[in-house]
């Protein structure tokens, strides 16, 4: 009856405006079509794009067929809605006459602003409805964002569905069998018109039953009508491949792996003690050569092994002080086809990959379809473009993806289960979970809420089928999809996209026992939304700990649109951002660095000023290097706004009055707030940007001490360091810039220790053909130096663990506040009488409050020459070289050493000395 009620109110409504509704009968003109309306409430629109000496007319098409007109009056902006919406502040504001005496009902149709002169229609404006949809249904008490519940719930008899869809005309619940091969019942929802939320219970339904919505909806990507059938916004668990919603309750033993009820998981003392490990699921066993089972390679159940060497390097990294593992996306993603044995892996035979793609090249030859495909691979000339070429044909298809290309947020991804099936790759997720923490790490989901991979009426889509036009950002005029993420943007900055975004994660936190969330670009998210997401997470787990991309780019650049989650913004809230200032000091050039830039932008850790290759301009070396050894000097200080830093002409700076390509170097008031990496997934690996830039000649031992020196910066820095999963096994990928879809062979890491995969082809076309001249160059003129030995890897290896050692071992490295910084951290070796190539970096406990009782002050000296240097100081004799590196693998460090006249430094080292 409710929605028979919902329907003859519709009706009415059309009837009433039909008759009432006022101005000109004419047709207007639809080659002049654009999105610059936006209802913001119920009573006001406002328009972009507009023409002078117009009248403006809401026109509506209904369900039924029926359309209204009505004129609206211009008026002022309202103050509060030009706070809310600073990018609409300029826009003419109309007036919507109280004669609509239903809003709710007309925006379950079509929507255009006409703008005319005359009899003539000059503009017609597609009506974006995201705003008015807040004001009606999220903005009171007891609306929409403050229901709970939603997807489908198992009751004691029953099965309640919930879903929010305040557009839709009509939702009905379809169940299917088991197979999915048909529609088992039909469940017909009704509408609270005060919430927009749909709902039914029903005895039909039951646990691990499956079912897809189907809905009655105006698109406006197609302008009309539609019957969609989609799976839910809130699906906790889904068939393979996601086709199908799984009716789950997560509290059902069914759904626990063993040990779940009783694993141990560590608690720390503060953020700043975290040292957080970047892993991808698949590259962590994909190479791996000890698993008890083949099918475990790439899946979550690889972390449960025992005695794999995976598992075996991070007992070691654990036994260091490593404490966090940082996992890749693991949520349901769009890009691998999880059925078994579909997607192409690396060890399928040729015959498979040219049953897919017949018109590969090497399918001509029956000489190869009986090879593998790694075998295929492994037979081209490495200075060729043939393995890139290869993988550029079958990535599509592959069964590797890092994963930021959302479907559902909130069920696990099923190609990394063994079996993908409903509750199983939850079982196996939660394993792994159990595991990790068993292991003694704590585990942070890497989440995406700022963009999906699909939207309209896409296969892939869910949120824009339910209430299209609401949870994604389009352009303020045009009304195109912004997609300055990569993909569909979405739009947390709208009241239940920003509650979607917070259910899910208190699910993870809570029900999966996540302990963190990193966030993929962050900045694009309002700051608020993140303060409120954790606030609700908090509840569930007090120590989580919340950290991502706060860069400021894009439609929402410079708080366009909302007051970002960015560097600047989120100071002080102890939510990290990823500093580039370090990284870039540290690697040279930037993430757009390309071509022969790549060898002349010198960093800190590979060379500028002091270790000079052929392409550094000598009259810029020097100011470049001033200023990056500034960034450096900045960024092991916790990269904050209030740190004193002396520059190079004598000068007291602040950091942030520091140069950063003409932003503030400094932007934390909390250590809190910056994570400190010179390596992650993003970009060439560290060692593949070293070797762009080191010179020719470098010996190959030289160069591993160039990579163990740059890990150590954020190592030893305050703040929180974030480490690539393989940089400390020099993990190459073959100079490929951007490896998220280009499978096993230019993404595997070897934990045997054999191979640290570079130089196997040169990287793939689309995005590093510029880059081939100089990648073959320095191929050429390095003759060989540039490879290692496994001798080599296994040393890196364990300096790298040395170096977690010394960190985890003195909380001198791990300041909790901005003030404890600023009294014990400075630096010697700065202004005008500097030596080149040495940062001096002194932690004294004798400021301020004692905090460790081991250690009155530690002396950490980055000595970036390829010579010993000595630096002088009055106190050098009562300092020891730290017992770890003493005792340690490195023999060339060890003979670093302090006397009555100072320090001397072993080249390409970082020496820590103690008091």
């Amino acid at each position: 009856m409710k929605n028979n009620h919902s329907a003859l109110v519709l009706l009415l409504t059309s009837v009433l405006l039909f008759i009432t509704g006022c101005g000109n009968n004419n047709q207007p003109d639809t080659s002049n079509v654009n999105s610059a309306a936006h209802w913001l409430t119920d009573t006001i629109i406002v328009v972009g794009d507009t023409k002078p000496n117009t009248q403006f007319e809401l026109h509506t098409t209904l369900v039924d067929g029926r359309k209204s007109q009505v004129k609206l009056t211009t008026t002022s902006m309202p103050t509060a809605l030009s706070v809310k919406y600073p990018h609409l502040s300029d826009f003419v504001a109309l007036q919507v006459p109280q004669t609509i005496i239903d809003v709710k009902s007309l925006l379950k149709g079509h929507n255009q602003v006409i703008q005319s002169s005359k009899d003539a229609a000059t503009q017609i404006s597609n009506v974006q409805i995201y705003g008015v949809l807040d004001a009606l249904y999220t903005a009171k008490e007891n609306d929409a964002n403050e229901e709970t519940d939603f997807g489908s719930v198992v009751n004691q008899h029953s099965v309640t569905f919930k879903v929010w869809a305040p557009t839709a005309t009509q939702v009905t619940v379809l169940l299917t069998d088991k197979t999915h091969q048909q529609t088992t019942s039909e469940l017909v929802m009704t509408e609270d018109r005060n919430t927009g939320v749909w709902s039914v219970s029903s005895t039909q339904a039951n646990a691990f039953d499956y079912y897809q919505y189907q809905l009655d909806v105006y698109h406006p990507n197609t302008q009309q009508f539609e019957t969609v059938t989609t799976t839910d916004p809130y699906s906790l668990s889904l068939s393979t491949n996601s086709k199908y919603s799984q009716i789950i309750d997560l509290n059902n033993p069914n759904t626990f792996p063993q040990g779940w009820l009783t694993q141990t998981i560590d608690t720390l003392e503060a953020p700043e003690d975290l040292i957080l490990y970047e892993t991808h699921i698949r590259d962590f066993s994909a190479s791996e050569k000890k698993l008890s089972s083949p099918e475990f390679k790439g899946k979550y159940k690889a972390f449960s092994e025992t005695n794999t060497d995976g598992i075996n390097h991070l007992k070691m990294l654990k036994q260091a002080g490593l404490n966090t593992i940082h996992l890749l996306p693991t949520y349901d993603i769009s890009t691998v086809d999880e059925q078994a044995g579909i997607a192409i892996d690396i060890d399928d035979p040729v015959s498979k990959v040219c049953s897919i793609y017949p018109d590969l090249t090497h399918c001509d030859d029956d000489k190869v379809l009986n090879k593998s495909l790694k075998q295929l691979l492994n037979s081209f000339d490495t200075r060729t473009g043939q393995a890139q070429e290869v993988m550029e044909t079958i990535r599509g298809k592959d069964n590797y993806n890092w994963g930021y290309d959302p479907y559902h947020y909130t069920v696990p991804e099923g190609s990394y289960a063994v079996n993908p099936e409903g509750k199983s790759r939850i079982v196996e997720f939660r394993e792994m979970v159990t595991s990790l923490h068993n292991l003694g790490f704590r585990v942070i989901m890497d989440v995406v809420y700022n963009h999906t991979f699909a939207s309209g009426l896409n296969e892939k889509s869910v949120l824009d089928k339910v209430v299209p036009g609401y949870y994604h950002r389009y352009d303020a005029i045009s009304g195109v999809m912004e997609i300055s993420t990569c993909c569909d943007n979405s739009a947390t900055e709208h009241a239940m996209m920003e509650k979607l975004m917070t259910d899910s994660l208190v699910v993870w936190a809570r029900d999966y026992k996540i302990d963190g969330f990193r966030f993929d670009l962050m900045g694009h998210q309002p700051k608020q939304a993140m303060l409120n997401a954790r606030q609700a997470v908090q509840q569930i787990d007090p120590d989580t700990y919340f950290y991502g991309e706060g860069w400021n780019f894009g439609e929402v650049a410079n708080n366009k649109q909302f007051v970002q989650a960015s560097q600047n913004e989120l100071a002080g809230s102890e939510i990290g951002t990823f500093t580039d200032r370090l990284r870039d000091a540290v690697r040279g050039g930037n993430f757009m660095t390309n071509a022969e830039g790549l060898r002349r932008d010198q960093g800190i850790g590979n060379g500028l000023l002091v270790i000079p290759n052929e392409l550094q301009p000598e009259d810029k070396q020097l100011a470049e290097y001033q200023i990056s050894m500034d960034q450096v000097r900045l960024g092991l200080a916790g990269n904050l706004q209030q740190f004193s830093i002396q520059t190079s002409n004598n000068d007291i700076k602040l950091g942030k009055q520091i140069n950063y390509g003409g932003s503030p170097a400094g932007y934390a008031l909390d250590p809190a707030d910056t994570i400190n990496y010179v390596s992650k997934h993003d970009n060439q690996s560290l060692w593949d940007n070293h070797q762009y830039r080191l010179p020719f000649d470098m010996s190959s031992d030289d160069r591993v001490r160039i990579q163990n020196m740059s890990l150590a910066y954020p190592l030893l820095a305050q703040g929180i360091p974030f480490l690539h999963m393989g940089s400390e096994l020099l993990r190459s990928k073959s100079f490929l810039r951007d490896s998220y879809d280009y499978g096993d062979w230019f993404n595997a890491v070897d934990f045997s220790k054999q191979s640290n995969n570079y130089d196997v082809g040169l990287p793939p076309a689309e995005k590093d053909i510029d880059n081939w001249p100089i990648i073959t160059t320095l191929l050429t003129n390095n003759e060989d130096r540039d490879d290692v030995s496994p001798t080599q890897i296994d040393f890196a290896s364990k300096v790298f663990a040395e170096f977690i050692n010394i960190r985890a071992h003195s909380v001198l490295f791990r300041l909790r506040t901005a003030e404890q910084i600023n009294q014990k951290v400075s630096f010697l070796n700065t202004g005008s009488a500097h030596q080149n190539g040495l940062i001096v970096m002194l932690i004294d406990d004798n400021q301020g409050q004692d905090l460790d009782p081991n250690y009155q002050s530690i002396i950490v000296i980055f000595n970036n020459n390829n010579s010993p240097q000595e630096f002088s100081y009055q106190d050098a004799a009562s300092y020891k070289l730290h017992v770890t590196q003493a005792n340690g693998v490195d023999a060339q460090v060890k003979t670093s050493a302090s006397d009555g006249n100072g320090f001397t430094i072993a080249p390409l080292s970082v020496a820590v000395f103690v008091k």
